[in-house]
This record gives structure tokens, sequence and C-alpha cells, in this order.
């Protein structure tokens, strides 16, 4: 096994291994200072890119029938609630002013509607020269690498908004690219994140074959109060934009906004 790593976001060393989580080769922990659950030892960017790369464990895991099916009560209250995975889109022109907004890890698309201006990062080197592709066609551009080193790349003050979906879950360099972001963000620029919710009910429900577990290249779980302390730390507030069913949502879905400069 790899050295285990301390918690990407405050930096202690003492974390209680949670074996219900892990597997034979994944330890997955929760850091006993801030209470943060993370995976300890994590592939390099290299093997992310290759041999990891999301294509490739998003098709694994669907051939292997992906997660248990929610429990019927469950089911009966996301159809009752209208509860599905809706994305954003539509309100992202007003949350980015229509501007230039940034896409990290975008995968082989570009989750920013028109007319904005699209700009983009991405690991795997196959889905970066699609999404470069399409991005330049509406006058952005897309940059390969590691969402934490390549964010340093672009101009200070540069976006009207950042999109972080299905993305954060992904970085082993956590504060660093929350860091970046700040320093990327215009003044008034939000930052939509979403991630998967190892605080709902269904992570709960269905235990290790929660459909948030992917391994190795989900290396961060996420509940409400750690994100919020994790924005925090990076200089973010923090506002639930599925507050009113986050809850019975296998997603965190979040508007973060520059508050003070990170320390």
């Amino acid at each position: 096994m790899a050295d285990l790593r301390p918690c990407p976001a405050c930096d202690a060393s003492d974390a209680a291994k949670l074996a219900k989580y892990s597997r034979k080769e994944w330890h997955v922990a929760r850091c006993a200072s801030c209470n943060l659950t993370y995976l300890r030892n994590p592939v390099a960017y290299e093997a992310l890119e290759e041999e990891f790369a999301w294509e490739k464990t998003y098709e694994t895991k669907s051939q292997a029938g992906g997660s248990t099916a929610l429990s019927p009560s469950l089911k009966k209250i996301r159809t009752k609630t209208g509860l599905t995975h809706r994305g954003h889109g539509s309100r992202m022109g007003a949350w980015f002013n229509n501007g230039h907004v940034l896409d990290i890890g975008c995968g082989a698309k570009t989750n920013v509607p028109e007319p904005m201006t699209p700009y983009g990062i991405e690991l795997s080197r196959k889905l970066h020269k699609i999404a470069d592709r399409k991005m330049r066609a509406r006058g952005g551009y897309c940059v390969h690498g590691a969402g934490a080193e390549a964010i340093w790349d672009f101009e200070p003050e540069m976006f009207d908004g950042i999109v972080m979906q299905s993305y954060l879950e992904h970085e082993v360099d956590l504060m660093r690219v929350l860091n970046g972001a700040w320093r990327v963000m215009k003044p008034a620029a939000p930052m939509y994140v979403r991630v998967p919710n190892f605080g709902s009910i269904n992570r709960y429900v269905i235990g290790r074959k929660w459909c948030g577990f992917r391994y190795p290249d989900h290396v961060t779980y996420f509940t409400v109060p750690t994100l919020r302390d994790v924005a925090r730390r990076a200089g973010f507030t923090v506002e639930v934009v599925n507050r009113a069913t986050v809850a019975i949502d296998d997603n965190i879905k979040a508007l973060l906004r520059k508050a003070e400069a990170p320390a």
C-alpha cells in the first residue's frame, strides 16, 4: 500500500479508517480534526490520465451494474419531490453574467451553455482533445492537466464563474485548486460545485454499494458541513442550491462565493 497521506483540508495526520467503506487496496478514513472523509492512498495524476481515466472507470462501474437500487420508500420520496439528476445549465447565464466561464474536469464536453464563452481543464488526454476543439469553436479553449496545477496558468480575475461539476471529489490537491479558483475569479463571481453527498440518506441505506463510491478516482467524500469547512478555509462562503432536498439527494449542489482571501 502507498504511504497514507494527511487530510487534504487541514493537513492533520490523525484519521480513523472506515473499514466498511474501504477496500483491500483502498484506505478510506475520516479526519480526526475536521471530520472530512477521504481516500488516504490515492494514485498519482499520471495513473488518472490513462489507467484510471474517468471514462474507463465509469464504463467499468456501468458494466458491473453500478450501485444498488434505492429502497422503495426512498424511491417514492424522490418521485414525489420531483428529485432527479437535473442540471442547472438554464441558471448559469444569470449566475455567471453570460461571461467567461471555466469548466474544471469538463470531460469531452462543456457544461457551459451558450452564449457564455467556455474554458476548460481536463486531465484525460483523450477527452481534453475533444473538449478543446469544441471550446475553441466558441472562442475559448481547454487546457490539459490536473486542475490544481493547470488553474494557475490562467490570469487573475479572468472568469465570471467557475463550474466544478462532478470534479472536486476527484482532486487530490483539494486546497490548491480552491485557492487557484479564488485567484482567477472576479470579485463577484460565483463557483458552481456538485459533489457526491456522503451525508445522504441513500448512503446510509445502501452502505458500501452507494453510487458515490468510485475507487480510486473519488478521493474526497463531502457532507454539507465538511464542504462548508473546506470552502471557508479557501476564502469562500457556501449557498446550497438543493437545500430543500439535499438529505435525499446523492449530490450536494452549491454556489461558492468569494469572501476573504485564503490564508
